[in-house]
């Protein structure tokens, strides 16, 4: 394996890593941003961009995009990167499907993104809405692509289904960090059992797509070999990003990655034959989605890289 530049980023005068240069993001700015934040206002809906502080959601907003968050914005687990807050959800919202479709439909984007809270006090997860609200969007918005990352749903297939069944174009269900780490990073989920998830989906025809965290203390080995557990379990898409600690409550950093170990990464994923790698210290789950749809264009895109040419 290349030998890769250590970053410490150690400020040894207050015992605390920085940020590096490259973590660097703009403040969202422009007309575009505005109009989709009075959408999201106007039409009262929770957005993952907002609640999980996403670094990217200048970038996005201002071309007009956002990433839905439905089945309200209180999780039931306790997850210790996340910053989505924990505790008793409200009631259920039936009316939320429809609203998310009519948004969508206002935004006229071309590609669109749901995610949800697990809702594990409910005795479908969720997953009705989550049928309910696939279908709402795809009844207003012929053209529109979908994306939905999912929760684990405990691992329940018949919830799982009705995700099948409402058949977005691609599902995504994250695994966020290796094996060794998952007890302490995703306290209520459980590594191979996320892995069934996603070979369900891929066993249901669904394209399929996950999502990694760097910088919580996992070692290259273990990022590789979830890359490798990953494809095994039938994983079309992956994305690998930097992990950041949204409040001081929450899981710190024990290293900010270097850009070159992201592409060395993203090398290792497309040799083991995974169809779309994006890998990047501001990458996360929804950046550049719409690219993920396609079969076959993130490896294009590789293959040609490696020979100096652009498509």
């Amino acid at each position: 394996m290349t030998e890769l530049p250590v970053v410490s980023n150690v400020d040894s005068t207050k015992s605390k890593i920085k940020k590096p240069d490259w973590l660097r993001v703009k403040l969202p700015i422009g007309e575009n941003y505005k109009h989709v934040r009075g959408l999201v206002d106007t039409h009262k809906l929770h957005t993952i961009c907002e609640s999980g502080n996403c670094p990217n959601m200048g970038e996005c907003w201002g071309a007009g995009t956002a990433t839905f968050m439905i089945l309200g914005n209180v999780c039931t687990r306790s997850c210790g990167f996340c910053a989505v807050a924990t505790g008793r959800p409200d009631v259920l919202d039936w009316d939320e499907p429809q609203r998310v479709a009519e948004a969508i439909h206002l935004m006229k984007v071309k590609h669109a993104v749901i995610t949800s809270v697990d809702r594990d006090e409910l005795k479908d997860g969720g997953s009705t809405i989550w049928h309910n609200t696939i279908k709402a969007v795809k009844a207003l918005n012929n053209d529109t692509t979908l994306e939905t990352l999912i929760p684990d749903f405990k691992g329940k297939k018949d919830d799982i289904q009705r995700v099948i069944d409402a058949a977005p174009e691609v599902v995504s269900h994250n695994i966020e960090t290796v094996e060794r780490l998952t007890k302490k990073v995703r306290i209520q989920a459980k590594y191979w059992r996320s892995m069934e998830v996603i070979r369900t989906l891929k066993d249901g025809g669904m394209r399929t797509k996950s999502g990694i965290m760097l910088g919580l203390g996992e070692e290259k080995d273990e990022v590789l070999q979830t890359l490798q557990n990953l494809k095994d379990n039938g994983c079309d898409v992956v994305t690998i990003g930097q992990y950041l600690q949204p409040t001081q409550k929450h899981l710190p950093v024990q290293r900010f990655v270097h850009p070159d170990e992201f592409a060395l990464y993203k090398e290792a994923g497309y040799e083991m034959g995974l169809d779309y790698v994006e890998s990047g210290p501001l990458v996360r789950s929804s950046y550049h989605s719409e690219r993920h749809v396609y079969a076959g264009l993130g490896r294009k895109e590789w293959e040609m890289s490696k020979t100096g040419l652009a498509i």
